[in-house]
């Protein structure tokens, strides 16, 4: 089993905040579009910040020498990330995506200060003249791993391990617990904060509260394996998150959401390069190729696995939502009349749970 070494990322990181900010080169000569990336973490971290890192150079590998493209890892999501973004913008990168929810206010401030630069932020919701938002609809793939947990558990109680309560999250929770409840009405979703995107030491303990409250699932939405190597420790299942995690934990990943970025912002870097780029929201999903899962484990029983696969292709054609009432929230109030399904605009504000989820 190949080991995610803490202890080795946590140095890199900490060197990483000793020192300033460093952009590192790739693919550079003379073209007519320099882009920039910040991003959250290291691009070795195996999960979100990976999932772009790929994506950037499939942007690169698409456009040939028409693109060149940098990136900042490790970048609080504060005050400090500012800078970061400006000095991208001040060294000619004329496209500048910034990929998490933590950078929008930074994002804005910048993109005033530079209107001849376009700026693309990741799960966020403000935008201006030369600033697009963009996401993918990372809760279709998290009901797969819903109905899952609630074909297959014996405790009947599973886990969440979340991040931040923004509204990615909360989606990504009760479509979880709402695809579970489908095949097992009685099932209960443990829920876990750690206020923090990756933080190895974090999700591992928070794993670790979750397999002692009886979960004998765990679904992360965090950016490490971390967590999955508790589950195999505690042999457990879990589901890796932004992309294949199994080689971290052959035995207890049952399969993970694939984040695929490339198609965006090869996309959006064209868009640059024939004049057409203009402010916009894109939220992509099954449908469009955007979100996929990871071949499942041969611990999914076929039975399972067809289910899992008949979800993917309802999302893809449009036959399936998991969020169609009757829904109603943890107080017992109905939010969702039966049949209804929850229009788009009321799930990108989504802030609260549905029965069934504690914690």
């Amino acid at each position: 089993m190949t080991m995610f070494n803490r202890r080795g990322l946590i140095k890199s990181v900490g060197a990483a905040a000793l020192a300033a900010p460093f952009i590192n080169r790739a693919a550079l000569g003379d073209t007519p579009l320099k882009a920039g990336f910040v991003f959250l973490g290291p691009v070795g971290d195996y999960g979100w910040t990976w999932a772009h890192e790929k994506g950037r150079k499939e942007m690169v590998a698409a456009l040939g020498g028409k693109v060149s493209a940098d990136y900042v890892e490790n970048v609080n999501e504060d005050q400090s990330a500012i800078p970061v973004i400006r000095d991208l913008a001040k060294s000619g990168h004329k496209l500048i995506f910034t990929t998490s929810f933590g950078y929008m206010d930074q994002t804005l401030a910048v993109a005033k200060e530079f209107p001849d630069v376009k700026f693309e932020h990741c799960t966020g919701f403000k935008r201006a003249d030369n600033v697009s938002t963009y996401n993918n609809r990372f809760h279709e793939a998290r009901a797969v791993m819903g109905k899952i947990s609630g074909m297959m558990s014996k405790t009947g109680t599973i886990g969440y391990l979340g991040s931040f309560k923004v509204p990615e999250v909360v989606m990504g929770v009760n479509s979880y617990a709402l695809a579970a409840q489908s095949a097992n009405p009685n099932i209960k979703v443990k829920l876990v904060m750690i206020d923090s995107w990756f933080d190895p030491a974090k999700e591992s303990a928070a794993a670790e509260t979750l397999a002692n409250l009886g979960c004998d699932f765990i679904t992360t939405h965090t950016d490490s394996p971390a967590a999955l190597q508790v589950c195999e420790k505690k042999k457990i299942f879990g589901f890796g998150q932004g992309a294949d995690m199994s080689r971290f934990a052959p035995h207890a990943c049952l399969t993970s959401i694939l984040d695929i970025w490339g198609p965006y912002y090869t996309a959006r870097a064209q868009a640059m390069l024939d004049g057409s780029w203009k402010s916009e929201d894109s939220w992509r999903g099954v449908k469009d190729g955007s979100v996929k899962i990871a071949p499942f484990s041969k611990s999914v029983p076929a039975e399972v696995q067809a289910e899992g696969d008949k979800i993917m292709k309802g999302w893809a054609d449009g036959s399936y939502n998991v969020f169609t009432g009757p829904m109603v929230d943890q107080s017992g109030k109905e939010r969702l009349a039966k049949g209804v399904r929850m229009e788009d605009k009321d799930l990108a504000v989504i802030d609260w749970y549905v029965k069934g989820v504690e914690g």
